[in-house]
């Protein structure tokens, strides 16, 4: 399978939204490649997360170590008023450390869980993929952070191949079923 890697542009937001995340459908990934790479050292992360989020039309699941970014978080609240299914999981110990993440969180009122690693609390959920429409998955080194997109040097993955969205699919619904609801914390 052979592995793309491109200089990404999108297509304008408005033809974005008359596209489905087949194959081709994001612009300059345009070839048939199964797994396409970015580099946050040549190109911006966050508008190739931006746009294919903007084109899903069904869910987008995402399991996140760490979540700060406002413009994701702007991608994910459009795409949650566009009636698409949205559920996150969150790292609870990265949750609880990080209040920008609980007020990004609380202020879009997006859907969300908290889950730690194999060990409980004090383990991490160091995750970091989205899948969207159980047609592609975006994993990497990159957080959904403001760091992440402007100082380090980070890493994303386009997945199209089949069995890999469905291993990603059963992890999510593994995790999903585990992660807990966060509690009100108003007194």
């Amino acid at each position: 399978m052979p592995i793309k890697h491109r200089l990404w542009r999108p297509w304008p937001p408005e033809t974005m939204r008359n596209k489905e995340l087949s194959r081709g459908s994001t612009g300059v990934l345009e070839d048939t490649s199964d797994v396409e790479v970015v580099f946050t050292r040549t190109d911006s992360i966050a508008d190739v997360i931006e746009a294919l989020v903007g084109a899903a039309t069904s869910s987008i699941d995402a399991a996140l170590y760490g979540f700060s970014s406002q413009r994701l978080a702007s991608a994910l609240e459009e795409a949650q008023s566009r009636r698409l299914r949205l559920r996150l999981i969150i790292d609870g110990n990265k949750y609880r450390e990080t209040p920008g993440c609980q007020r990004l969180l609380a202020d879009r009122n997006l859907s969300f869980r908290l889950a730690f690693g194999r060990d409980g609390a004090g383990s991490k959920m160091h995750h970091k993929f989205a899948l969207l429409d159980r047609k592609l998955v975006l994993t990497g080194s990159y957080n959904w952070t403001a760091a992440s997109e402007g100082r380090n040097y980070e890493n994303l993955l386009v997945l199209r191949n089949p069995d890999l969205v469905e291993a990603y699919r059963a992890e999510f619904a593994a995790l999903w079923e585990k992660s807990a609801k966060v509690p009100n914390e108003e007194s």
